[in-house]
Order: C-alpha cells, then sequence, then structure tokens
C-alpha cells in the first residue's frame, strides 16, 4: 500500500482519485489547501484521515510515502523539492515545471533523496499509446508527425467579459504551450526524441500568456508540426505520415480510435480502447516505481520530461512568453 497525500484540491485532483482508488495499492490519507475549511471538505469526500494547512508539516509527516501535485505550474517545482526533501516520492501534474531550470532543481532532488519523481503525463502511459510505439514501424521511414490539439477554455468567456482566471495568468505560469501543447509534445519526444531545429509563432494575449501557438520542429529525416490552442476548437485528428503509410490518431491527448492506411490502399485499425478511467494507468505506473525501488519510469522518464521542456522554453523564447518564474 501507498499512502498518498495531494496538493491541490480540483478538478484533475478529484479525476485523479477516481482513477487510483481503483487501484487495490492506492489509499488517500492527507490533504492540503490553503483553508482548513476546504481541506476538510475535499478529506471528507474522499476518505482521508489527516488535513494540513501547512506543506512543512505535511513534508514532515509520517502518514504518507507519496505526494499527488496538483497546483498551478508556477508551484510544482518548490512544493516537490520540499516533499522530496523529507523522503516523500511525487507524482507531479504536467507540465512538471516552469522552466528548464526549476526542472534540473527537482531532479537533483530526487536523486539526492533516492525518491520517485515522475511526470504526470496521462497519455504516454495507455494501453492506446503503447499500441502507437508498437505498431510505428509499419509506417516505414517516418516523414512527418503531424499532431493537433486545440479546446476551447471553458475560462476563456469570463476572460473575454474581462475577468482573468488562473489558466490564463502569467503569474503561474499558464497559458495555451503549457496547458494544451505539452500534450502534442511529450508524445513527440516519447517517439523520436529530440529535434534539430525549431520554430514557433503564437497568438498573444492581453494578460501576457499565449492563447494558441504553432510549432515546426526538424528532425534529421522528418519534421513535426504541432497546433494548439485554448481559444478555438478543432475537431482533426493528429497524423504520423510514414513512406509506407500514415497513421490516424482521434486523440493524441488519450489515443482511442488509431487506423493505419496503407499506401497501397488498405486500411488497418489498431486501436488498444480501454474502459478503465485515463488517470488510472500513471498512478499505477507511479506505485509500481514506488513499490519496486525504481527511481523513473521508462516512458515518463527524466529525460523525455527534460527534452520536452527545453522545447517549450524554446518555443517560449521565439513567442516572446515570460513567467515570473523565469526571473
Amino acid at each position: 500500500m501507498v499512502r498518498f497525500g495531494i496538493i491541490g484540491t480540483n478538478t484533475i485532483t478529484e479525476r485523479f482519485l477516481e482513477a487510483a482508488s481503483t487501484l487495490t495499492d492506492f489509499k488517500l490519507t492527507a490533504v492540503y489547501s490553503r483553508t482548513e475549511e476546504r481541506a476538510k471538505q475535499f478529506a471528507e469526500k474522499h476518505g482521508a484521515e489527516f488535513i494540513y494547512t501547512n506543506l512543512e508539516h505535511m513534508a514532515a509527516s509520517e502518514e504518507l510515502d507519496a505526494v499527488y501535485i496538483a497546483s498551478p505550474n508556477s508551484l510544482h517545482s518548490e512544493q516537490a523539492i520540499l516533499m522530496m526533501n523529507h523522503g516523500k516520492h511525487v507524482l507531479c501534474e504536467k507540465p512538471i515545471a516552469s522552466n528548464s531550470k526549476q526542472l534540473q532543481d527537482m531532479l537533483d532532488a530526487a536523486a539526492a533523496n533516492q525518491v520517485v519523481l515522475m511526470e504526470a503525463m496521462k497519455s504516454t502511459l495507455l494501453p492506446g499509446f503503447a499500441k502507437i510505439q508498437e505498431e510505428l514501424p509499419k509506417l516505414g521511414t517516418v516523414r512527418k508527425y503531424n499532431v493537433n490539439y486545440c479546446q476551447y477554455s471553458s475560462r476563456y468567456d469570463a476572460y473575454k467579459e474581462g475577468k482573468v482566471l488562473n489558466a490564463f495568468k502569467p503569474e503561474f505560469s499558464n497559458g495555451s504551450l503549457m496547458d494544451i501543447g505539452v500534450y502534442c509534445i511529450y508524445p513527440m519526444v516519447v517517439l523520436f526524441g529530440q529535434p534539430e531545429n525549431i520554430k514557433a509563432t503564437s497568438v498573444m494575449l492581453n494578460s501576457g500568456v499565449d492563447g494558441e501557438g504553432s510549432i515546426v520542429l526538424q528532425y534529421k529525416e522528418m519534421e513535426g508540426v504541432i497546433t494548439y490552442s485554448k481559444i478555438t476548437n478543432s475537431y482533426l485528428p493528429s497524423e504520423i505520415q510514414g513512406e509506407e503509410g500514415s497513421m490516424v490518431i482521434d486523440h493524441i491527448s488519450t489515443p482511442g480510435k488509431v487506423q493505419i492506411h496503407y499506401r497501397q490502399g488498405e486500411t488497418e485499425t489498431i486501436s488498444e480502447v480501454s474502459n478503465e478511467p485515463a488517470m488510472k494507468y500513471e498512478a499505477a505506473e507511479f506505485i509500481r516505481l514506488v513499490q519496486s525501488g525504481e527511481l523513473e519510469s521508462p516512458v515518463n522518464s527524466h529525460h523525455h520530461s527534460s527534452v520536452t521542456m527545453a522545447i517549450m522554453d524554446t518555443v517560449r523564447r521565439q513567442i516572446g512568453l515570460v513567467y515570473p518564474a523565469d526571473r
């Protein structure tokens, strides 16, 4: 049994707990919130015995082995390092940090304390993504990774009315790239590694974050073309194009229906559909690491997180997106 504490009492945490509670080795024991009332309310709802309004006290607690962090992006690094310095394993929501410097500080803390640190990127641990990896050689030489994820934010209407919520605030290291674009970049890094060249454009909002953007990433024998948005919807699938065929993926963030269209005209469905909650697989992988004594996931690895963060740093430099966390 791995005893968890949670930092962040929001919708994503609700989804995580719904998924993780289906695992026999998961136990929620502690909840942190800035207010005692919110901590009590959340703990009672989810059956946690302990509540904290002080992160130092939570980090020092003997009542938990690991922490799931789903606080604003700008707080991830500081909170994760505090927990790891007290011997706690950390599963941290994506993006794992605000920038590469913060991430390196987190990796140093994980190594120094010999604890697990894993980015909670759900998509690359889903059965559908594993199937994509397995069947990729059928495409022959891959020439293009053409991925699209555009989702109109439920908070954008408030933004247009003059109310800037956290999703569009630079002080929380937010915006379209960090919230949506990372879902496109991380799978590319897992499949193809680090690109040689990056060119990015974006539509910037008056609040100081990006509303949408596009990235062209050059590899030795192929290119990646990524489009993402929080201010428009898209209904197009994503596609990996090879010389022998193209793989069409319904949703890059949660691959469900996946088909290969071969150059000769045949079509093969390679979908690996799961009825389990999507976040169950990241929780299961993290618990496996803690129980086995392994310090990082081979899929959601420190290297993959570092390359992804370095790409996002480059994109932000090119589009002029600066966070207080960068200073």
